[in-house]
């Protein structure tokens, strides 16, 4: 069962601290108690129960929705927020409490239940709440204060004319408003500045998020992508010619013995590559022979891409392979992002993965 209560007035004097004092009126949660809209919550909150006159009073939407906002603003876990909620009588006042408690308000297993019934959503909306309830605010007290200062103006406007009128009639050269020297002086208090320079940003190396480059690991990778493309490019001939066999499983089973060892090593990587590299070439071969048959068209975008990427993939791998060498110009770290080359940061001394260089950009 859910009782409203939000449109009830509560005020900060009112709230009891039975060490004496009074909460301070200017304190973040007091200021953020009175713009957050509790009301319009209340609604959606009201609507999650299905008994509304059965069963035991819920917790108000006061409690739950206040007992979130706290949990991400501060970025606590459940049983903190209950701790800090219980030790701090602001918070407790943000929570629609009519006074300090030293007992814990709820156990921190309800922040569960609170989360279910209102959603995700409801923290972003409050947050929506909170900045036009402010921006309310601010409009308000910026036309109260023009509402004072145009008055204030208009009666030190009248006294100096008239103290001008007199004087300038005594002089006999009354100037009538708009003249030249007002507007010379109208220009030189607000001079405009316009934007020079060139802004030069240099983007020859920038970070990039992807796997650690081994080449076990990137044939294997190349292996699976290939045996895809075999599967796209046979699905017309299906039933009519009999698929070319890949061994996939096998290679499989190969990779994963080398890949799971801890340490393996120089040898038996050596050796998982060797074999790594003959199921690439059984399949671009299988894959060559097949474009005889079916059409490249048969592929998207990316899997043509990859297939032109894991062709020059194979190309290096191999020429590593021969000359036993980990060392090849314009090597591929990537199959997704066949463009991005490695980068050595001198200043850390550790390898970067980042795109080609590029020209710096002007503007």
């Amino acid at each position: 069962m859910y009782k409203k209560t939000e449109h009830q007035l509560t005020f900060v004097d009112d709230f009891f601290l039975p060490f004496g004092g009074k909460l301070n009126k200017e304190n973040r949660w007091v200021r953020l108690a009175e713009m957050i809209p509790w009301w319009m919550a209340e609604e959606k909150y009201a609507k999650s129960f299905k008994k509304k006159f059965k069963g035991e009073k819920a917790y108000s939407v006061r409690i739950a929705l206040g007992a979130l906002y706290i949990k991400e603003r501060l970025g606590l876990s459940d049983r903190e927020t209950v701790e800090q909620i219980t030790e701090n009588p602001y918070l407790q006042y943000f929570i629609g409490l009519p006074e300090f408690q030293e007992k814990a308000p709820f156990d921190h297993s309800l922040m569960t239940r609170f989360r279910k019934r209102l959603g995700a959503n409801i923290i972003n909306e409050l947050n929506e709440w909170i900045v036009l309830e402010e921006q309310k605010r601010q409009l308000e007290e910026a036309s109260k204060e023009n509402d004072n200062n145009d008055d204030q103006d208009h009666d030190d406007d009248d006294h100096v004319d008239e103290d001008r009128n007199d004087y300038d009639h005594d002089r006999g050269d009354l100037q009538p408003p708009g003249s030249d020297s007002e507007k010379h002086s109208t220009e030189s208090a607000s001079p405009k500045t316009k934007n020079r320079g060139k802004l030069i940003l240099d983007a020859t190396c920038a970070p990039a998020d992807i796997a650690y480059p081994t080449d076990l690991g990137l044939l294997n990778e190349a292996r699976e992508k290939l045996e895809h493309i075999i599967d796209v490019l046979h699905e017309p001939h299906k039933g009519k010619l009999r698929k070319p066999r890949t061994y996939r499983k096998r290679a499989r089973k190969d990779y994963l013995s080398v890949a799971k060892q801890r340490k393996a090593g120089a040898r038996k990587i050596r050796k998982a590559v060797g074999k790594q590299l003959g199921y690439v070439k059984r399949d671009l071969e299988i894959i060559k022979n097949l474009v005889s048959q079916s059409s490249l068209s048969l592929l998207s975008k990316d899997e043509y891409r990859q297939l032109l990427v894991i062709h020059e993939l194979y190309r290096q791998q191999a020429e590593m392979y021969k000359k036993k060498t980990h060392r090849v110009d314009h090597r591929i770290v990537s199959i997704s992002h066949g463009h991005m080359s490695v980068q050595l940061c001198a200043a850390r001394q550790k390898r970067t993965w980042s795109s080609v260089q590029k020209s710096p950009s002007v503007s």
